[in-house]
């Protein structure tokens, strides 16, 4: 009878720590996905903003010796950072140029290729600004053997820029508090936990066990369960990024797998300092409360 009653006790035990490790795995990957959603915007804020591209458009006469020059004379500028030649029929055959057209092309009636040779331009991020990109635009167009020259509005590109920095903005913030809420959350799931062997840690206590003899046990279970709450929450984060990875168009900036690492090793982390903090805290109070009031609390 009593190894049942203790059998049920101990099943009891191990039902409570499965609970609030996997509870404290939930707010760590909520923080987690929280945190890549964030820097996947920063991410792809920086790169709409810096990688700006000037299509510049060439004449049918253009010799292809007079071609290489001026290549040479736009890589050479040092608002320049990297000239790519494409050929017009690379640009008819584009799925993505064809996608931008209004109206669809019947090569039934097309018979000849209205492209022309073109070099996409990209341009420094120092330079990038309506008066940088209006001046470059008109040096080059002046330039023999060009056709046309188009740009992107820089109007419209920091419209974006204003409203990704606020999509931003209230992510950090949200961010923030999410991660205020979760440490109450946890620290009232480990000082539940801690308040339930509140008379042991007592019992401890009055047959002279030391403070350091008393935590010791408490902090290695903490230190166990954050590892395994930090391990569940990044495999969840792992899995979830995998499948936003697998639907989303390779057009849209995510971040990378290394940035991916640098968030899941903060899981770990924080799942480590948070429960070995609050267990610390939490039992050191019990400790140090006097034993008449024990039953008070």
């Amino acid at each position: 009878m009593a190894n049942n009653k203790e059998r049920r006790i101990r099943r009891k035990v191990r039902r409570s720590y499965i609970i609030s490790t996997f509870s404290i795995s939930l707010v760590l990957f909520l923080l987690g996905a929280v945190g890549y959603i964030t820097a996947s915007t920063l991410v792809a804020a920086y790169e709409h903003r810096n990688n700006i591209s000037i299509l510049v458009e060439l004449s049918d006469e253009l010799p292809a010796g007079e071609r290489e020059e001026l290549q040479s004379l736009l890589e050479a500028r040092e608002e320049v950072k990297q000239v790519t030649f494409v050929g017009k029929e690379e640009l008819f055959n584009d799925p993505e140029f064809r996608s931008r057209i209004d109206f669809p092309i019947d090569e039934s009636i097309i018979t000849t290729n209205p492209m022309l040779d073109c070099y996409e331009v990209d341009l420094n991020s120092d330079y990038i600004s309506s008066e940088a990109i209006d001046a470059f635009k008109s040096e080059v167009e002046s330039l023999p053997g060009i056709e046309h020259v188009s740009a992107p509005s820089i109007e419209s590109i920091d419209d974006m820029q204003h409203n990704l920095n606020s999509v931003t903005l209230a992510l950090a913030i949200f961010l923030g508090v999410l991660l205020i809420i979760s440490i109450l959350l946890l620290n009232n799931t480990i000082r539940l936990a801690i308040y339930s062997k509140r008379y042991l840690i007592n019992t401890m206590k009055l047959v002279g066990a030391t403070k350091w003899y008393i935590m010791r046990p408490f902090i290695g279970s903490a230190l166990k369960q954050g590892i395994s709450a930090g391990v569940v929450a990044s495999i969840l984060l792992l899995l979830s990024v995998y499948g936003i990875e697998s639907i989303m168009p390779r057009s849209i900036s995510l971040i990378g797998y290394y940035e991916v690492g640098i968030i899941v090793g903060g899981l770990v982390v924080l799942g480590v300092i948070i429960t070995v903090v609050f267990s610390a805290l939490s039992v050191n109070n019990f400790v140090n409360m006097k034993s008449n009031k024990i039953h008070l609390y």
